[in-house]
């Protein structure tokens, strides 16, 4: 979820809410998971389609969120179950609701303006804060800890998987120089540091590097993993699944999986038989991503890179979670 800056801070406009919310609800009387609840601006337009009876089950790994989006939803309170959870344990919260399938799953990844605009929690290099960056208090470790422990090649692999940044390695070099004087502590010690690279484009650089800290703290791209294979488990038959991504290695994740899903044979090319045993078990319902208008990034300019993809379960039958 993004937040509309020219909001009171109080509520929260979601990014392609009114998209993803229509794709996601095919039935009033389903059962509905929005897997990043944040404050809970997607969840409340859920409920709202949700005139048959059906439920909301939000996952969210950050506390602070669950405490703005259990205020939000207090009108829908009888048919929502709120879990502070990551990805990773949406297959056991299921189970623990006595749920065998579910007609959608929801994931609005990355970072929220929430929390960027919270220094505290160390996400943004345009403030100072300390180098955290935990979406929740379920993750290990810190950016601090990678910062000043990690060694160079390890950074540089960091910077140029998750960042896709082409100053890695001068980069960390610098991190390791700076650090053997003495621990980096903030996210302003940092920026500084990696901006004397980027030069021309000093802002995608620290956005890059920023990036590739905050998604290893978090095991963002494993948690999604588990997310989108434990959602095709559960899914019912014609049940969906919207993601909106907002960076490359997000959407790309998501495209292949869709791709890998839709096919009835993922054997390496040139094999001529078929071996793999695989069966299509989603169908693509977006053949191109979904982005927010041009009236949406006007108001909210932090939308501008969300791109959303959704498929759809088979009909035949679902595999056992």
């Amino acid at each position: 979820m993004r937040v509309d800056p020219t909001s009171s801070g109080i509520r929260h406009v979601p990014v392609l809410a009114h998209e993803a919310v229509r794709w996601l609800v095919w039935r009033n009387d389903g059962v509905y998971v929005d897997a990043t609840l944040g404050e809970g601006g997607h969840a409340e337009l859920v409920c709202q389609q949700l005139t048959g009876g059906g439920r909301l089950l939000g996952i969210d790994r950050d506390p602070a969120a669950h405490r703005v989006a259990r205020n939000r939803l207090r009108a829908y309170q009888e048919r929502v179950h709120l879990f502070e959870a990551p990805f990773s344990k949406l297959g056991s919260l299921l189970d623990e609701a006595g749920l065998q399938a579910v007609s959608g799953v929801l994931f609005d990844l990355g970072v929220s303006s929430a929390q960027l605009d919270v220094p505290e929690r160390g996400f943004s290099y345009q403030s100072s804060g300390p180098l955290d960056m935990r979406m929740g208090p379920d993750a290990r470790l810190t950016a601090g800890e990678i910062v000043n422990s990690w060694t160079g090649d390890e950074l540089v692999r960091l910077f140029r998987e998750f960042g896709e940044e082409p100053f890695a390695r001068p980069i960390a070099r610098a991190i390791v120089r700076a650090r053997s004087h003495r621990a980096i502590r903030t996210t302003d010690e940092l920026a500084e540091i990696i901006g004397r690279w980027g030069r021309a484009r000093r802002e995608k650089t620290l956005a890059r590097v920023f990036q590739s800290l905050r998604i290893a703290v978090n095991r963002e791209l494993e948690e999604l993993e588990s997310g989108l294979a434990t959602a095709l488990r559960y899914l019912e038959p014609g049940g969906r699944v919207v993601v909106i991504a907002y960076h490359s290695l997000e959407d790309r994740l998501v495209k292949e999986w869709v791709r890998r899903e839709a096919s009835d044979c993922i054997c390496p090319p040139g094999i001529p038989v078929c071996r793999c045993g695989h069966r299509a078990t989603m169908r693509p319902l977006t053949r191109r991503v979904v982005r927010p208008s041009s009236d949406e990034t006007a108001r909210n300019p932090r939308a501008r890179s969300a791109r959303m993809r959704v498929a759809e379960r088979l009909s035949g039958e679902r595999e056992e979670p």
